[in-house]
């Protein structure tokens, strides 16, 4: 969140201080493009820009273009259509990385104040949004639609009649349960992603839980069963269960396992994990609920500290995450 509003930011100032700005948005994308669709950025007049659109010779043309349309005063805002192969008679973007994309260039009008000052303020206080895109301009709505973090574009054969719209604000929950040494490590790395971080543990006084400035909320619980109420379901829901020992995980898991979330992970040896679900089965719970929990958590890259640790989960779930990509 922090490098989009970012952008945003850049272009309220430059709108502030009368300093042309130009919006760079990718509002679709296929295959392998190093630009997906809500990547943005901002490139003003005096050559300041934040964001990016994909990197590489395909972003600079295109911040060069801005640059230069900035020069003239008129309204602009254009589409084009970049294709990343060389062998591409039309549309190529500079790019051998295949896949495509669609890039916005828009610049903000007096109008869009309003609009872009909502965004931020959206962004600034961990709220969730509809940003709209069209020919008409930027408009923001704080109702968010159904399909959360869906975006979309709608648009005539010409390029004449299209809108653009994407939740912005968090559109994924991270709840970690226990605040230990990776959960420190594992917050951190998270922070940087598009997830919103929730911290539990039992002991309010414990330092590590304390030095945490990079979980946006924090909870005290009495008993770990509380978490059946305060963790919810859904394709938004990350959960990573790491307490203090087999106890307190074993609690934890037996509260949330009949629960729907998009991972559900827990951090432990081989041979702990084993003997856990081992007992499960015992008593008979569903072989299906247990199949749902990855264990033990993370990829298996011989991770040995705490942040060797992180690494491995922030990339089993980056990889849940973007499954739908592959």
């Amino acid at each position: 969140m922090k490098k989009q509003l970012q952008v945003w930011q850049l272009i309220s100032r430059s709108l502030g201080e009368g300093v042309p700005v130009m919006l760079l948005y990718v509002l679709e994308s296929f295959g392998s493009s190093p630009g997906r669709a809500g990547f943005f950025m901002a490139v003003n007049a005096r050559g300041e820009l934040q964001g990016s659109i994909g990197g590489g010779i395909m972003e600079h043309k295109f911040v060069e273009m801005a640059k230069e349309k900035l020069k003239a005063d008129e309204y602009y805002n254009k589409i084009f259509k970049q294709i990343h192969d060389k062998a591409s008679l039309l549309f190529q973007s500079g790019m051998i990385c295949s896949g495509e994309q669609s890039n916005l260039l828009y610049r903000i009008k007096e109008e869009d104040y309003e609009a872009i000052n909502q965004i931020i303020s959206c962004l600034q206080n961990n709220k969730p949004g509809t940003l709209k895109l069209s020919q008409n301009g930027i408009n923001f709505s704080h109702e968010v639609p159904d399909d959360v973090g869906s975006f979309f574009v709608v648009q005539s054969e010409l390029l004449e009649d299209w809108i653009y719209e994407e939740q912005i604000g968090f559109k994924n929950n991270l709840h970690v349960v226990g605040s230990g040494h990776c959960a420190l490590a594992l917050s951190k790395i998270m922070a940087e992603m598009d997830f919103y971080i929730h911290l539990y543990d039992d002991r309010e006084n414990l330092k590590t839980f304390l030095d945490n400035s990079y979980a946006h909320q924090k909870t005290v619980v009495n008993s770990y069963p509380e978490l059946k109420t305060f963790i919810p379901p859904g394709e938004g829901s990350y959960v990573v269960v790491m307490t203090v020992g087999y106890r307190t995980d074993d609690i934890v898991v037996r509260s949330l396992m009949d629960k729907n979330f998009k991972f559900f992970g827990l951090l432990g040896s081989k041979k702990k994990i084993e003997k856990m679900f081992s007992d499960y089965r015992k008593e008979g719970i569903n072989e299906e609920l247990l199949k749902k929990i990855y264990a033990p958590v993370g990829l298996p890259i011989n991770s040995q500290t705490p942040e060797e640790i992180a690494i491995s989960i922030a990339a089993q779930i980056i990889q849940v995450k973007n499954e739908v990509l592959k």
